[in-house]
């Protein structure tokens, strides 16, 4: 993957920009929609791959904890590749950490998300 491309917020699709509000909502089925129906999201060591392996994901994910999210940078890597920095801070061991959400996207869906530190 090429670096990244430094971007506001709002130049990021529109598909992603839902994804991430909706994430923080909690709106399962919101976030869902933003996925192509093959798509892989690896979190924390784990691959969910296809519809109902992401529903579980985006169902369980932080679901334990109470946290904040703010976005700390966005950058565009290629024309389907795109990268989010949040910020958490909440009841989480550690308190807070800054996630990178890196997302391809295919067909203006998201095809992979891989989130890490």
């Amino acid at each position: 993957m090429t670096a990244a491309t430094a971007i506001t917020p709002a130049q990021l699709p529109a598909v992603i920009r839902g994804y991430l509000a909706a994430h923080e909502a909690h709106d399962t089925d919101a976030a869902l929609a933003a996925f192509t129906p093959t798509a892989v999201v690896v979190d924390d060591g784990s691959t969910h791959r296809g519809t109902e392996e992401v529903r579980r994901f985006l169902w369980t994910a932080g679901a334990q904890f109470t946290y904040t999210t703010t976005l700390v940078s966005a950058g565009r890597c290629d024309d389907g590749q795109w990268v989010v920095t949040n910020r958490l801070e909440g009841d989480f061991p550690g308190g807070v950490v800054d996630l990178r959400y890196r997302f391809r996207l295919d067909a203006g869906l998201i095809a992979e998300l891989v989130i890490a530190p």
